[in-house]
């Protein structure tokens, strides 16, 4: 049995024999191998550097007593730096772990997006978390950023969990049980520090001693940044960092002592960091600087190859594993980039069809002629007049022009160009060869994919979400020539990892696809799709039960874009973890290891799961592995769940006071209380029964108290559910465990949404509470940012008020000006407005999305702010636009509107009436006002009210002069059309009816 001890000894041998210096940890405590100055410092600057090092690390809010299988307040880290990125680190990374033993054939082993960010330190990166048979061992990371300095060249760190690591190959399910010697357990060597120090830390640390540790911590931080000795600082600011970690243990740190302690540490990191690489310039930098290269300029090939008849294009652009989310994101870009770079050529060419993997973006074009088509290009030259004198012979400006050209002086002619006259030729262009077009065009079609979030690698000129590592183009059974980002295009790409051989050379363009094929790899995720639901669905019929596509499409979708080649796998667990709530179970099965449950005919779990590996594998190898991921993760689970139940609801809501919200916003214990007292005094607008008030009061009182529990701490999508849970548990009524639940609903689109009363205030209430006071603060979403979620509020906050009748008496503007009166900070008229503003245009997607069309959806808006109101009106609207009579009377409103300028007061007197159009508009318009009376009506009232004043309205424009030369009588009339804007302004915006 491999040793922990030989496995940290055979990765100190693998990573020194690729040239890594070998070090110690660090002599303070660290909360990751991170912050060792080997990582920490060594990162920053031009200098090389390759170093791997075993780094215990220390995290006081893990302290478990010793007792969760899973979770220590010091694990073992091995850290591995490589300045400049290699290139083929992942290759690296992959032999040190067969170096452990690890049949890499056998197991499944991918890497799955997970970025790293420590907005503490200034430092993030992009990368993946390795899994190993579903488990993660790995931290592999592009480091773009230390210290908030962006880091050139880009280095990678790797970083392995040990412990896991030698759990999941001795096959224990607790860590004490690892063998870390010979004769010697992990339980054995390290179980009584592990215990005591999760006293210490949890229990006994005194919070005055760690407080005071952390302000002198900081303070001589400070005074060796201004000594100008970054070394002494940086351990200054780990120690500093360590002290604030046991007083956040200890329950001791604030909201805003906890937002003002990041930003003193923050500030120190980027001191120490700056420091850090003056001093390295200052000594000429000793280890020298690394070469990564300047911009390459991409020069155009000498010769192209040709081609006799119309041929398929293929390009292949492969990367390193693309997160999920950007795999159909990067097929688009292509297709639409290579779309618009042929448009504008002469080439013709068939079909364009893009397919993605999470390892490659695959282009196949049909039919792309051998050349361009010919063409005539129109050369201007000088004007006219200047270029032929009185008797009409040829100027120095035409000689020297058509001699620069190469032309006879007889060949000009007189063409004219933007309505001036000049004199130029007309010039014979030859089409291009194909491969010349394709190789001007493609490399910018590499260049330009963007994403989501994007990162630098050692490749000039590029940017994307993952390194891009090799490129294929071939027009029939030829090579595109063309390089970009130091890498030129062949016929070779990649397949599995594993294969015996990793690359494989295509022979056509048409062939393209086959040959992935016939290597494993499903390249179209449509078929991936398929396969993944197929195969599911036939394991799941053999024990019993089945799969929903349906209500699993999230898992399904992702997980299509995770593999190459999906090889389903069955596995079990224990029956008696069905003993928790489902909706544990299935969250740790779909968030955490993007396993599929299975379910019998009754929508029951069956106590089995199904995973995808990444290709041929040992099946029972794989299934064990995932099964004891899964084991371990349902015991973290039943753990945190145990110990909740411990803890009444209120207590549990205490804890929120730890909790930061936003600093200038308050804590989750603030949050809470602002909710509870929005959906108060909005109650008052809403009619409920003593027993719905008496739920209401007593909902609002335990508002996001499962927040504070171990389970939504550790899955935070697992809120609201776990407050149901948790409060039936302590004896709460089922209607204030439900109304607890509910005001976390809806959590995406298409969710349910709460069906009580005191769930939809509570949960109106909550995302009113969110939008008044980031809205007040400033805190906005942007572009793709949106940290707090607002964009999901805005829309379940209309989805409530559009489907809860019960609710129509609160407006999102009224609602939005109840939620600013409690908030912290002033939030001003135009902070609202900004926010009402931002939720009518989410719901103006949501109606848009439900199938409305364009101009109902802008006509309706002004109701945006009753949302119910708003999606019947369209309804209605819809309905109507087909009614000729609807027709005539939204013509004709529209001629009022348009001719009555906007400060135009609704007053006028009748007694200056002259003709009898005007007194007759008059009287409709009497007539109208008094049968709708002063009640809000619905469009087809209004509508059937309001029909009888299109035809005066016509008669006035026909028999009336409204703009009068006489400004009492001009005024007078426009008086009367005022005030029917006014009557029909708060039905619809008539001017985007069509």
């Amino acid at each position: 049995m491999l040793t922990m001890q030989e496995a940290l000894i055979r990765l100190t041998e693998y990573w020194a024999g690729q040239g890594c210096v070998i070090v110690q940890p660090m002599n303070t405590e660290v909360g990751a191998g991170t912050l060792n100055p080997a990582t920490a410092l060594r990162v920053l600057g031009p200098e090389p550097w390759r170093v791997a090092y075993v780094e215990p690390s220390v995290r006081p809010d893990d302290s478990r007593y010793g007792d969760n299988p899973n979770r220590l307040q010091t694990h073992t880290q091995f850290q591995v730096i490589l300045k400049p990125e290699p290139g083929d680190a992942q290759d690296l990374y992959l032999g040190s772990l067969a170096a452990l033993g690890i049949d890499l054939v056998a197991h499944d082993v991918r890497f799955v997006e997970d970025n790293w960010a420590s907005p503490a330190l200034g430092a993030w990166g992009l990368g993946w978390e390795v899994w190993l048979d579903g488990l993660e061992i790995t931290q592999f990371t592009y480091f773009q950023q230390s210290g908030g300095l962006p880091l050139d060249p880009v280095s990678v760190e790797i970083t392995y969990g040990m412990e896991r690591i030698i759990m999941a190959l001795q096959g224990v399910s607790h860590f004490k049980e690892i063998a870390y010697a010979p004769g010697i357990s992990y339980g054995e060597a390290f179980g009584q520090a592990e215990y005591e120090m999760s006293r210490y830390y949890l229990d006994d640390a005194d919070i005055e001693t760690n407080r005071r540790l952390f302000e002198g911590y900081e303070a001589e931080a400070r005074r060796l940044i201004e000594a100008r000795l970054p070394v002494p600082a940086h351990s200054y600011v780990l120690k500093c960092s360590h002290a604030f970690n046991v007083l956040d243990a200890r329950g001791a740190v604030g909201t805003t002592e906890r937002a003002r302690a990041f930003a003193r540490m923050r500030t120190l990191a980027r001191d120490v960091a700056e420091l850090w690489t003056a001093r390295r310039e200052e000594l000429g930098h000793p280890l020298g600087v690394a070469t990564t290269g300047p911009a390459i300029e991409e020069r155009p090939s000498a010769s192209y190859p040709s081609i006799d008849a119309p041929a398929a294009l293929a390009v292949e652009i492969g990367v390193e594993e693309l997160p999920p989310g950007e795999v159909a994101r990067a097929a688009e870009s292509v297709r639409r980039a290579l779309a618009e770079g042929l448009g504008e050529t002469r080439l013709r060419h068939g079909d364009i069809r893009v397919v993605a993997s999470p390892r490659r973006v695959v282009a196949l074009v049909e039919d792309v002629a051998p050349r361009e088509d010919d063409s005539e290009e129109t050369v201007r030259g000088p004007r006219l007049s200047a270029a032929y004198d009185a008797e009409g012979r040829p100027t120095k400006a035409a000689q020297g022009f058509a001699r620069g050209r190469g032309i006879d002086v007889a060949d000009l002619r007189p063409i004219t160009v933007g309505g001036g006259e000049y004199v130029g030729y007309v010039k014979q262009v030859a089409g291009r060869a194909a491969a010349e077009v394709l190789a001007t065009l493609l490399p910018g079609v590499v260049t330009g994919l963007r994403a989501d979030k994007n990162m630098r690698w050692n490749a000039p000129g590029l940017s994307y979400s993952r390194p891009i590592r090799w490129i294929l183009a071939l027009l029939g059974d030829e090579v595109v020539p063309f390089s970009v980002g130091g890498m030129t295009a062949g016929r070779s790409t990649a397949v599995h990892r594993t294969a015996p051989e990793p690359r494989v050379e295509v022979a056509s363009a048409g062939r393209h696809l086959d040959t992935l094929r016939e290597h494993g790899i499903e390249p179209d995720a449509e078929r991936r799709r398929e396969r993944i639901v197929a195969t599911a669905a036939e394991l799941a019929h053999g024990v019993g039960g089945g799969i929903d596509p349906e209500a699993e499409r999230g898992v399904i979708d992702e997980v299509t874009d995770l593999v190459e080649e999906p090889t389903a796998i069955l596995g079990s667990f224990d029956p008696g973890y069905l003993e928790l709530p489902a909706d544990i179970l299935t969250t740790v099965m779909k968030k955490h290891q993007r396993y599929l449950p299975v379910r019998d005919r009754d929508g029951l779990l069956l106590p089995h799961f199904v995973t995808m590996a990444n290709g041929a594998c040992d099946h029972a190898a794989v299934r064990a592995g995932n099964e004891a991921v899964l084991r371990a993760r349902y015991e973290d689970a039943s753990f945190f769940y145990r110990a909740d139940l411990r803890v009444p609801p209120e207590e549990l809501k205490r804890g929120l006071d730890r909790l930061t919200f936003e600093e200038r916003l308050g804590s989750m214990t603030d949050r809470a209380e602002r909710i509870r007292a929005i959906a108060l005094d909005l109650a008052a607008r809403v009619e409920l029964s003593a027993d719905e008030t008496e739920v209401l009061t007593r909902a609002a009182r335990l508002a996001k108290f499962d927040l504070g529990s171990q389970m939504v701490i550790e899955l935070s999508s697992l809120a609201g559910v776990m407050a149901r849970e948790y409060a039936l548990r302590a004896g709460e009524p089922e209607a204030v465990a439900e109304a607890l639940h509910e005001m976390e609903l809806p959590r995406s689109s298409g969710d349910r949404l709460p069906a009580s009363a005191p769930g939809a205030l509570l949960a109106v209430a909550d995302r009113l509470d969110l939008l008044a006071g980031l809205f007040g603060i400033g805190s906005l979403p942007s572009g793709s940012s949106d940290p707090f979620g607002l964009r999901r509020a805005a829309l379940g906050l209309t989805a409530i008020l559009r489907t809860r009748p019960r609710l129509s008496g609160i407006t999102v503007g009224e609602g939005l000006a109840v939620a600013a009166r409690h908030q912290p900070v002033e939030v001003g008229p135009a902070a609202l407005e900004d926010a009402a503003g931002f939720v009518a245009r989410r719901f103006e997607q949501a109606l848009l999305d439900a199938g409305h069309p364009v101009d109902v959806v802008r006509a309706v808006l002004p109701h945006a702010g009753s949302p119910a109101y708003a999606e019947q009106a369209a309804a209605d609207l819809g309905k109507l636009l087909g009614d000729e009579r609807f027709g005539r009377l939204t013509t004709a409103l529209q001629r009022v509107l348009r001719i009555v300028p906007a400060d135009t007061a609704a007053a006028y007197d009748p007694a200056l009436f002259a003709d009898d159009a005007e007194r007759r508009l008059h009287e409709a318009l009497t007539r109208v006002r008094g049968e709708l009376g002063d009640e809000a009506v619905s469009l087809p009232a209004f509508t059937a009210a309001a029909l009888e004043l299109a035809g005066p309205i016509d008669d006035y424009f026909d028999e009336v002069l409204v703009m009068a030369d006489d400004p009492a009588v001009r005024a007078n009339r426009l008086g009367l059309l005022a005030a029917i804007r006014d009557l029909v302004a708060g039905v619809l915006d008539w001017r985007e009816v069509s």
